[in-house]
């Protein structure tokens, strides 16, 4: 098995409406999470990111790397798989 830790910038906004925090990662289309405290959010990005790459590899697509993650808030999330994976910068 190969290991490949991937590392991204989330984005945390308060919910005001419906209370809690709505999390969006922008250097990957459509992956978006929420949670009911910043800690759950956070953790749920991880879910989210993780459940993301591992279908991008599934497919055998490229997967976007974050050249410089920036941000108050980083998740890194280690996918591990039988074969070496293509990347493409995003």
């Amino acid at each position: 098995m190969i290991a490949q830790t991937y590392t991204y910038t989330v984005v945390l906004e308060a919910d005001d409406e419906a209370g809690g925090f709505v999390v969006d990662v922008p250097a990957l289309p459509g992956c978006h999470t929420e949670g009911d405290t910043r800690d759950e959010a956070i953790a749920m990005a991880q879910d989210a990111i993780a459940g993301y790459i591992e279908s991008l590899v599934s497919h055998n697509e490229p997967i976007p790397i974050e050249l410089n993650p920036a941000g108050p808030v980083l998740v890194a999330v280690t996918i591990k798989t039988d074969v070496q994976t293509c990347t493409t910068a995003a």
